[in-house]
């Protein structure tokens, strides 16, 4: 079987091989005299760097009170109330 680099398909066009001729397709030229490029970022896009960063993921200081609590017996852990809480949101996910 052959396969022809043409194609009545308008969008396909013009690509062959994994190269591409049409220039609105093709990478931006790099800049004159130097490698830097910028780059702007959504608001969404930032959001999401944000979230991605771990930074204040955890708080020290919470946690620290948590083991406190923990180490003198202040802090009882109810089982059947995590179980609970793990089966209601495997119910949401199956929703």
């Amino acid at each position: 079987m052959k396969v022809n680099s043409t194609s009545s398909n308008p969008l396909l066009n013009g690509v062959a091989g994994n190269t591409r001729t049409d220039s609105s397709h093709s990478a931006a030229p790099a800049p004159a005299g130097g490698s830097r490029s910028d780059v702007d970022l959504s608001p969404a896009a930032r959001q999401l760097a944000a979230l991605n960063s771990s930074e204040g993921d955890i708080q020290t200081a919470r946690v620290q009170q948590i083991r406190d609590a923990l180490a003198s017996g202040e802090l009882k852990i109810d089982a059947g109330r995590i179980a609970d809480g793990l089966l209601a949101s495997v119910r949401d996910l199956l929703k």
